[in-house]
Protein backbone atom coordinates (compact mmCIF):
# COMPACT_ATOMS: atom_id res chain seq x y z
CA UNK A 1 0.00 0.00 0.00
CA UNK A 2 1.03 3.41 -0.45
CA UNK A 3 -0.30 6.66 0.82
CA UNK A 4 -0.09 9.89 -0.01
CA UNK A 5 -0.44 13.61 1.89
CA UNK A 6 -0.21 17.10 1.33
CA UNK A 7 1.21 18.89 3.95
CA UNK A 8 4.75 17.73 5.81
CA UNK A 9 3.35 17.56 9.43
CA UNK A 10 0.73 14.97 8.25
CA UNK A 11 3.55 12.39 7.35
CA UNK A 12 4.51 11.94 11.43
CA UNK A 13 0.73 11.32 12.68
CA UNK A 14 0.26 9.04 9.84
CA UNK A 15 3.48 6.54 9.83
CA UNK A 16 2.27 6.83 13.88
CA UNK A 17 -1.38 5.34 12.60
CA UNK A 18 0.65 3.05 11.11
CA UNK A 19 2.51 1.49 13.58
CA UNK A 20 -1.15 0.86 15.22
CA UNK A 21 -2.37 -1.07 12.19
CA UNK A 22 -0.35 -3.08 9.86
CA UNK A 23 -3.08 -3.18 7.56
CA UNK A 24 -2.47 0.30 6.66
CA UNK A 25 1.62 -0.68 5.92
CA UNK A 26 2.97 1.24 3.53
CA UNK A 27 5.13 4.01 2.27
CA UNK A 28 4.10 7.69 3.09
CA UNK A 29 4.81 10.25 0.08
CA UNK A 30 4.49 13.55 -0.08
CA UNK A 31 2.97 16.09 -2.81
CA UNK A 32 4.59 19.32 -1.51
CA UNK A 33 3.53 22.44 -3.67
CA UNK A 34 0.82 24.05 -2.52
CA UNK A 35 -1.49 24.30 -5.63
CA UNK A 36 -4.27 26.42 -3.94
CA UNK A 37 -1.79 29.25 -4.11
CA UNK A 38 0.38 30.56 -7.64
CA UNK A 39 -0.04 30.23 -11.07
CA UNK A 40 -1.42 27.14 -12.56
CA UNK A 41 -1.68 27.91 -16.48
CA UNK A 42 -1.00 25.62 -18.41
CA UNK A 43 0.65 23.45 -15.24
CA UNK A 44 0.90 20.18 -17.16
CA UNK A 45 3.56 21.93 -19.63
CA UNK A 46 6.81 22.63 -19.34
CA UNK A 47 6.40 26.17 -19.37
CA UNK A 48 3.94 26.83 -17.00
CA UNK A 49 5.30 24.53 -14.71
CA UNK A 50 8.34 26.66 -14.89
CA UNK A 51 6.31 30.15 -14.55
CA UNK A 52 5.16 28.71 -11.56
CA UNK A 53 8.66 28.01 -9.96
CA UNK A 54 9.91 31.15 -10.71
CA UNK A 55 6.47 32.86 -9.46
CA UNK A 56 7.44 30.46 -5.82
CA UNK A 57 11.46 31.41 -6.75
CA UNK A 58 10.73 35.02 -6.17
CA UNK A 59 8.39 34.72 -3.00
CA UNK A 60 10.88 32.93 -1.69
CA UNK A 61 13.73 35.19 -1.92
CA UNK A 62 15.17 36.22 1.12
CA UNK A 63 12.35 34.34 3.32
CA UNK A 64 14.03 31.65 6.19
CA UNK A 65 12.53 28.85 3.28
CA UNK A 66 15.04 30.01 0.28
CA UNK A 67 16.14 26.26 0.13
CA UNK A 68 12.83 24.72 -0.87
CA UNK A 69 12.84 25.76 -4.29
CA UNK A 70 15.36 23.08 -4.84
CA UNK A 71 13.46 20.75 -2.81
CA UNK A 72 10.26 20.63 -4.49
CA UNK A 73 9.74 18.51 -7.58
CA UNK A 74 6.78 17.05 -7.50
CA UNK A 75 6.36 16.03 -10.96
CA UNK A 76 9.74 13.74 -10.38
CA UNK A 77 7.66 12.41 -7.43
CA UNK A 78 4.92 11.29 -9.74
CA UNK A 79 6.88 10.09 -12.03
CA UNK A 80 8.74 7.79 -9.34
CA UNK A 81 5.17 7.28 -8.15
CA UNK A 82 3.61 5.99 -11.04
CA UNK A 83 7.05 3.86 -11.71
CA UNK A 84 6.37 2.27 -8.62
CA UNK A 85 2.60 0.95 -9.05
CA UNK A 86 3.93 -0.27 -12.31
CA UNK A 87 6.33 -2.46 -10.51
CA UNK A 88 4.09 -3.56 -7.70
CA UNK A 89 0.53 -4.38 -9.74
CA UNK A 90 -1.00 -5.35 -6.55
CA UNK A 91 -0.19 -1.90 -4.99
CA UNK A 92 -3.02 0.08 -3.94
CA UNK A 93 -2.71 4.30 -3.80
CA UNK A 94 -4.58 6.12 -1.12
CA UNK A 95 -4.93 9.77 -1.10
CA UNK A 96 -5.29 11.37 2.58
CA UNK A 97 -7.58 14.85 2.14
CA UNK A 98 -7.97 17.20 5.21
CA UNK A 99 -11.32 19.99 4.70
CA UNK A 100 -8.66 22.34 3.24
CA UNK A 101 -8.31 24.07 -0.20
CA UNK A 102 -4.45 23.04 0.13
CA UNK A 103 -4.82 19.54 0.01
CA UNK A 104 -8.07 19.40 -2.35
CA UNK A 105 -6.15 21.79 -4.82
CA UNK A 106 -3.29 19.15 -4.72
CA UNK A 107 -5.93 16.17 -4.82
CA UNK A 108 -6.98 17.57 -8.21
CA UNK A 109 -3.29 18.28 -9.60
CA UNK A 110 -2.40 14.86 -8.67
CA UNK A 111 -5.71 12.56 -9.43
CA UNK A 112 -5.59 13.94 -13.00
CA UNK A 113 -2.39 12.02 -13.98
CA UNK A 114 -3.82 8.57 -12.45
CA UNK A 115 -6.40 7.38 -14.82
CA UNK A 116 -4.67 4.49 -15.76
CA UNK A 117 -4.53 3.25 -12.09
CA UNK A 118 -8.41 3.25 -11.58
CA UNK A 119 -9.61 0.97 -9.32
CA UNK A 120 -6.47 1.03 -7.67
CA UNK A 121 -6.49 4.64 -6.55
CA UNK A 122 -8.58 5.22 -3.56
CA UNK A 123 -9.58 8.53 -1.48
CA UNK A 124 -10.12 9.65 2.15
CA UNK A 125 -11.56 12.61 2.34
CA UNK A 126 -12.17 14.46 6.14
CA UNK A 127 -15.07 16.26 4.85
CA UNK A 128 -16.71 17.68 7.63
CA UNK A 129 -16.25 14.65 9.58
CA UNK A 130 -16.56 14.45 13.53
CA UNK A 131 -12.83 13.26 15.19
CA UNK A 132 -12.30 13.04 19.39
CA UNK A 133 -9.79 15.29 20.36
CA UNK A 134 -6.79 14.70 23.08
CA UNK A 135 -9.56 16.02 25.53
CA UNK A 136 -12.22 13.42 24.61
CA UNK A 137 -14.21 16.10 22.92
CA UNK A 138 -15.99 16.17 19.72
CA UNK A 139 -14.34 18.60 16.73
CA UNK A 140 -14.46 18.81 13.18
CA UNK A 141 -10.90 18.81 11.71
CA UNK A 142 -9.58 20.85 8.81
CA UNK A 143 -6.09 19.30 8.27
CA UNK A 144 -5.04 15.54 9.11
CA UNK A 145 -2.39 16.19 10.70
CA UNK A 146 -5.30 17.47 13.63
CA UNK A 147 -6.18 14.22 14.25
CA UNK A 148 -5.10 11.89 16.65
CA UNK A 149 -3.24 8.66 15.24
CA UNK A 150 -5.83 6.24 16.51
CA UNK A 151 -8.57 8.13 15.31
CA UNK A 152 -6.81 7.25 11.88
CA UNK A 153 -7.39 3.79 12.23
CA UNK A 154 -11.37 4.74 12.43
CA UNK A 155 -10.80 7.24 9.31
CA UNK A 156 -9.71 4.43 7.20
CA UNK A 157 -12.92 2.76 6.80
CA UNK A 158 -14.10 6.02 4.80
CA UNK A 159 -10.94 4.42 1.92
CA UNK A 160 -13.11 4.02 -1.32
CA UNK A 161 -12.19 3.56 -4.86
CA UNK A 162 -11.69 6.75 -7.03
CA UNK A 163 -14.74 6.27 -9.52
CA UNK A 164 -14.43 5.94 -13.14
CA UNK A 165 -16.90 9.35 -13.44
CA UNK A 166 -14.72 10.64 -10.84
CA UNK A 167 -11.72 10.36 -12.85
CA UNK A 168 -13.66 12.11 -15.91
CA UNK A 169 -15.36 15.05 -14.06
CA UNK A 170 -12.65 15.97 -11.74
CA UNK A 171 -10.23 16.67 -14.47
CA UNK A 172 -12.10 18.56 -15.91
CA UNK A 173 -12.70 20.88 -13.04
CA UNK A 174 -9.23 21.34 -12.62
CA UNK A 175 -8.63 22.35 -16.12
CA UNK A 176 -11.23 24.75 -15.29
CA UNK A 177 -9.38 26.35 -12.12
CA UNK A 178 -6.23 26.10 -14.35
CA UNK A 179 -7.22 28.37 -17.24
CA UNK A 180 -9.20 30.76 -14.47
CA UNK A 181 -5.68 30.89 -13.16
CA UNK A 182 -6.57 33.18 -10.02
CA UNK A 183 -3.72 33.53 -7.79
CA UNK A 184 -5.52 32.00 -4.84
CA UNK A 185 -7.99 29.34 -4.96
CA UNK A 186 -10.23 28.24 -2.11
CA UNK A 187 -12.83 25.93 -0.85
CA UNK A 188 -16.20 26.40 -0.77
CA UNK A 189 -17.79 23.36 0.19
CA UNK A 190 -17.27 19.43 -0.37
CA UNK A 191 -14.47 19.35 -3.18
CA UNK A 192 -15.28 22.49 -4.89
CA UNK A 193 -12.64 25.23 -5.45
CA UNK A 194 -13.49 28.70 -6.33
CA UNK A 195 -11.27 30.79 -8.14
CA UNK A 196 -10.03 34.78 -6.16
CA UNK A 197 -7.83 37.17 -6.44
CA UNK A 198 -4.15 37.73 -5.59
CA UNK A 199 -5.64 40.40 -2.72
CA UNK A 200 -7.99 37.71 -1.25
CA UNK A 201 -6.12 37.46 2.32
CA UNK A 202 -5.10 41.51 2.35
CA UNK A 203 -7.96 42.28 4.45
CA UNK A 204 -6.67 39.73 6.96
CA UNK A 205 -3.16 41.52 6.54
CA UNK A 206 -4.83 44.77 7.22
CA UNK A 207 -6.59 44.12 10.13
CA UNK A 208 -3.59 42.69 11.80
CA UNK A 209 -1.38 45.87 11.24
CA UNK A 210 -1.72 48.67 13.29
CA UNK A 211 0.09 52.69 13.52
CA UNK A 212 2.49 51.19 15.84
CA UNK A 213 5.42 49.59 13.95
CA UNK A 214 5.39 45.56 14.73
CA UNK A 215 7.88 42.99 13.91
CA UNK A 216 6.65 41.10 10.62
CA UNK A 217 7.04 37.62 12.67
CA UNK A 218 5.09 39.10 15.37
CA UNK A 219 2.44 39.94 13.03
CA UNK A 220 2.23 36.75 10.87
CA UNK A 221 1.68 34.91 14.26
CA UNK A 222 -1.87 37.00 14.56
CA UNK A 223 -2.46 36.96 10.93
CA UNK A 224 -2.22 33.03 10.80
CA UNK A 225 -4.21 32.75 14.31
CA UNK A 226 -7.37 34.81 13.51
CA UNK A 227 -7.83 33.87 9.63
CA UNK A 228 -11.01 31.65 8.87
CA UNK A 229 -8.78 30.23 5.42
CA UNK A 230 -5.80 30.08 6.30
CA UNK A 231 -2.58 30.13 3.63
CA UNK A 232 1.10 29.95 4.02
CA UNK A 233 3.81 32.31 5.47
CA UNK A 234 5.38 32.89 2.21
CA UNK A 235 2.32 33.61 0.40
CA UNK A 236 1.11 36.56 3.44
CA UNK A 237 4.90 37.99 3.40
CA UNK A 238 4.43 38.49 -0.50
CA UNK A 239 1.27 40.07 -0.10
CA UNK A 240 2.67 42.88 2.51
CA UNK A 241 5.44 43.79 0.31
CA UNK A 242 2.84 44.50 -2.42
CA UNK A 243 0.53 46.29 -0.09
CA UNK A 244 4.35 48.27 0.50
CA UNK A 245 4.58 48.93 -2.99
CA UNK A 246 0.48 50.12 -3.43
CA UNK A 247 1.97 52.08 -0.11
CA UNK A 248 -1.27 50.99 1.62
CA UNK A 249 1.47 49.64 4.68
CA UNK A 250 5.29 51.07 5.62
CA UNK A 251 7.96 48.65 5.71
CA UNK A 252 11.28 49.43 8.15
CA UNK A 253 14.40 47.10 7.42
CA UNK A 254 16.16 45.58 4.67
CA UNK A 255 14.35 43.08 3.01
CA UNK A 256 17.30 41.44 1.77
CA UNK A 257 18.61 40.60 5.28
CA UNK A 258 15.27 38.31 5.90
CA UNK A 259 12.32 38.73 7.47
CA UNK A 260 13.69 39.05 11.24
CA UNK A 261 14.82 42.72 10.87
CA UNK A 262 11.27 44.23 9.00
CA UNK A 263 8.53 46.09 11.11
CA UNK A 264 5.76 46.95 9.40
CA UNK A 265 2.84 50.08 10.18
CA UNK A 266 -0.01 51.12 8.67
CA UNK A 267 0.82 53.87 5.99
CA UNK A 268 0.61 57.34 6.98
CA UNK A 269 -1.35 56.32 10.07
CA UNK A 270 0.05 58.84 13.45
CA UNK A 271 1.84 57.01 15.97
CA UNK A 272 1.32 57.56 19.37
CA UNK A 273 3.65 60.11 21.16
CA UNK A 274 5.43 58.27 24.58
CA UNK A 275 4.04 59.80 27.41
CA UNK A 276 6.07 62.80 29.44
CA UNK A 277 6.32 62.72 32.91
CA UNK A 278 4.66 65.61 34.22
Amino acid sequence: MLHIVFQEADIAVLQKAIELDETMAGEVWIIKDDFAVGPVSNIYDTDGYQARRDWWKALLESSPYTEQIDLVDDKMTVHNLLKKMDEEPAADLWIWMGQNQHDVCGYYWLMSQLKNYQGRVHVLYMNNLPFINEKGGIFYPVALHEIQPKEFLKAKKLARPITLSEFEVDPDEWKKLCTENGVVRILDGGKKIVSKTADYYDKDILSAVTAEPQKLARILTTILGKMKVRTGDVFLVWRIKELVAAGKLEATGDWAKGWKEMTIRLAGAPVSEPATAP
